[in-house]
C-alpha cells in the first residue's frame, strides 16, 4: 500500500443502523455533481462540438454555476443540506484505496460514511463509505466511479508534488 503526504478535513460517522439515510446522501451528491450545465457541456463533447479550450471555458462555466447555485441555497435555506456528521479529522497521507488520519479515532472493522471536499479542479464534495483497518488507517469501499476518478488524480497530484520536493532537497 502506497500512500502520499497530503491535508484534507473529512467529516464522517459510523454507520451502524443509519445504512437508509447515509444511501440516501451518498446518491445525492453524485446526482449534484451532474447539473443542467455539466450535462450539456458532456453532451457537446460527446458530439463533437468543442474543442479544447472551449471545453476549459466551459468548465469554468459551469464551476461559476455550481458556486452560485450554492449561495443561493445557503441564502434562501441558511444551512447545508447535507446531513451533519458526528466526528471529523484531518487526513494525513492517501492511497488509491485508502487514507490515514492524523489521530487514532477509527474502531477497526467498523463501518464509515464520510465527505469531504477534494482539491482538484473544480473543486468537489465527495462521498464515500470506507472501513477501519487500523484506529487511523481506512478502506475506501464504496464510491461513485466520477469520484473515484477525482481521488486518484488528486493523489498522483500529491505525488508528483512529493517527488518535486525530494527532488529539490538532493
Amino acid at each position: 500500500m502506497r500512500l502520499v503526504p497530503t491535508s484534507m478535513d473529512i467529516v464522517y460517522e459510523e454507520v451502524g443502523d443509519n445504512i437508509d439515510k447515509f444511501e440516501r446522501e451518498f446518491d445525492q451528491i453524485s446526482e449534484n455533481e451532474e447539473n443542467s450545465v455539466g450535462q450539456l457541456i458532456k453532451h457537446a463533447k460527446m458530439r463533437g462540438e468543442t474543442d479544447e479550450s472551449t471545453v476549459l471555458m466551459l468548465n469554468v462555466m459551469a464551476e461559476l454555476y455550481r458556486k452560485m447555485e450554492k449561495i443561493e441555497q445557503l441564502l434562501s435555506n441558511g444551512a447545508s443540506k447535507y446531513l451533519q456528521l458526528s466526528s471529523e479529522a484531518l487526513i494525513k497521507h492517501i492511497g488509491l484505496e485508502h487514507f490515514k488520519l492524523s489521530a487514532e479515532c477509527l474502531e477497526a472493522g467498523k463501518d464509515y460514511y464520510g465527505r469531504l471536499e477534494i482539491g482538484t479542479f473544480p473543486k468537489r464534495e465527495i462521498a464515500f463509505f470506507f472501513e477501519a483497518v487500523e484506529p487511523s488507517l481506512a478502506k475506501i469501499k464504496n464510491i461513485h466511479l466520477r469520484d473515484r476518478e477525482a481521488w486518484e488524480y488528486y493523489m498522483m497530484a500529491c505525488e508528483r508534488a512529493m517527488i518535486r520536493q525530494m527532488k529539490g532537497l538532493e
